[in-house]
């Protein structure tokens, strides 16, 4: 049977009582009002959409059920309602003209209920979504959000979750998995920032607000630029471009008549350069090597939310510590923390989209891999809703990342699952945002459209890594494993690539592995390399932690070694 693991966080958090992820959790936007709903929620499960009029359970907002941090540790079937309840009053000094609720994420349909009266309705477990409930408010108010997550129905984006987990299949997440909130605002507020990174310039666009002021912080001191119709276009004296190696951010704030809040931007460039006759991507003008972790965002007590927000943080410090500077967010849409921690301690960061659709094993997996790699994916999952579902998510994810300057890179599609159209959806990709990269089919089933020539390599093929038209990137290889004993979430059956018996073995196969396929790759035309992975995964055993992150498996040292071999190959190629 799995074992319950609790990260030392968790731990923590268990024993304080403390209101889990009180932070403000949009530090892109920033207001100075701000109204923290995580905690102890009435909770119940019933297979009628009605609301209830009593509720048999208590759960810890914001982690899901089936978590250990929510006090339930439950496993949620289809078809199912969950249902949240609250109460709270609104401090004095807190409301303005208006009351906006906000909820991090739901997996997967949701619908809130302020003093049992409907305000919205919202679809999609992986963005977040918010609502004006002026209008619904009293002195003392009931706060109900019920939610269906229908994980055997295929349309909607659901990643890596499954009712029958096991290998690289993880344990559902249902309902709130992330911070539920509320702020005040004026009557005229700013709805949102567009911040649209153009080299040594940055063009921020201010929704819903035509005049005001931006003052941006530089080395130099306060720079004042008026609102032209919304926008603002700044180009600091001396510019410090954003890298991993000096991760620099530019404060600003935004104040109009009515509204003030808070943000960043940061400065650099992105391009493909033909060196030596080899496509090579650039960060800043130069050939950069992105040498990366894949990262499944999953851990051992929350699933999808670590048990504080500062666990982002240390993962990142962690990985730096080794050597990495890219991070490939596997399928998954973090809350905006994570983004904002790469943001300002420096880690890159490859974004996926989150898959939908029907997976074969058969025909995404098992003939990809010995090199069956061709097929036209025109007709492939062309149900319609099936199609409009991962479009729309995909359009969410944009909406809610793009300012982020760690985000380099897109993916679209992984190894062939949901895939329909690659060539026509990276077009509609390139609409939304032509600032950065696009990986239209990571691993395999390549066609037309792309910026990258994507390959993953578990078991040989090695011969695919050499240069084609576009600049080549390894988006996932290795998956060698180490068992460390009493931190293993189902010793019964693990899962991985490659089995080694000690830390010491282990750390000698990634020497040879870096060695002789990735470091000699460079000169042939290697720009990237994702291993797999950060941490280990319920049956998966391939992290370079363990899942509760109590063990880290390798010697920072001897990555850093690795690190410093990728940097002098890349270095020799200009």
């Amino acid at each position: 049977m799995p074992e319950k693991l609790y990260t030392s966080e968790g731990r923590a958090l268990k024993e304080s009582g403390r209101t889990p992820w009180n932070i403000y959790p949009r530090p892109q936007m920033r207001r100075n009002s701000f109204l923290n709903l995580n905690g102890t929620w009435d909770f119940c499960v019933r297979k009628s959409a009605r609301l209830p009029d009593s509720y048999d359970k208590t759960i810890l907002v914001p982690f899901c059920p089936e978590s250990l941090l929510s006090g339930l540790d439950i496993e949620i079937r289809p078809g199912r309602f969950l249902f949240y309840r609250t109460h709270f009053s609104l401090p004095e000094d807190f409301r303005k003209d208006r009351v906006l609720l906000h909820i991090g994420a739901a997996d997967q349909i949701a619908d809130v209920y302020v003093n049992q009266r409907k305000v919205c309705n919202h679809i999609g477990g992986y963005e977040a979504f918010s609502c004006d409930i002026t209008n619904y408010l009293m002195d003392e108010n009931e706060l109900v959000i019920r939610v269906q997550d229908n994980l055997d129905d295929p349309t909607l984006p659901y990643g890596k979750q499954s009712l029958s987990r096991g290998g690289m299949w993880y344990t559902p997440v249902s309902g709130i998995w992330q911070t539920v909130w509320m702020e005040s605002v004026p009557a005229d507020y700013i709805t949102g920032l567009d911040i649209r990174c153009e080299g040594a310039s940055v063009r921020i666009t201010v929704e819903n607000a035509l005049n005001g002021v931006i003052t941006v912080k530089t080395p130099a001191g306060s720079e004042i630029h008026p609102l032209d119709r919304g926008v603002a276009v700044i180009a600091p004296e001396n510019p410090r471009l954003w890298s991993p190696e000096d991760p620099y951010l530019y404060e600003f704030t935004v104040e109009t008549d009515t509204d003030r809040v808070e943000s960043y931007f940061a400065l650099r460039t992105l391009e493909t350069k033909v060196i030596g006759n080899i496509p090579r991507l650039c960060l800043n003008g130069k050939p950069y090597f992105f040498h990366g972790l894949l990262d499944q965002g999953y851990w051992s007590d929350g699933i999808f939310t670590p048990a504080d927000p500062t666990c982002f943080a240390r993962d990142i410090v962690t990985m730096k510590d080794m050597g990495f500077n890219t991070l490939r967010k596997h399928i998954k849409v973090e809350p905006e923390i994570f983004y904002y921690a790469c943001d300002k301690l420096g880690m890159l960061v490859f974004q996926d989209m989150v898959n939908n659709s029907d997976y074969s094993f058969f025909r995404d997996t098992a003939l990809p891999t010995i090199g069956i790699q061709k097929r036209n994916d025109r007709k492939l999952h062309k149900n319609p809703e099936s199609r409009k579902a991962f479009l729309a998510g995909l359009e969410a994810t944009v909406q809610q990342l793009k300012n982020h300057p760690c985000i380099v890179y897109w993916t679209i599609f992984n190894e062939g699952w949901g895939q329909f159209d690659s060539d026509n959806v990276y077009h509609y990709l390139r609409d939304l945002d032509d600032t950065r990269f696009i990986d239209s089919t990571s691993g395999w089933f390549r066609r037309k459209e792309t910026d990258i020539d994507s390959r993953h390599i578990y078991f040989g093929l090695w011969g695919q890594l050499k240069a084609t038209n576009k600049p080549l990137v390894l988006s996932e290889f290795g998956g060698h494993c180490y068992a460390a004993e009493g931190h293993i979430f189902n010793p019964e059956k693990a899962y991985g690539y490659k089995t080694c018996k000690s830390q010491e073995e282990l750390q000698a196969s990634l020497n040879e592995l870096y060695r002789d396929r990735i470091v000699a790759g460079i000169p042939k035309g290697l720009c990237g390399a994702i291993l797999t992975q950060v941490s280990d995964v319920e049956d998966e055993i391939n992290g370079l932690m363990t899942y509760d992150r109590e063990v880290v498996k390798v010697d920072p040292v001897r990555m850093r070694a690795i690190a410093r071999q990728l940097t002098s190959a890349m270095a020799a190629i200009e």
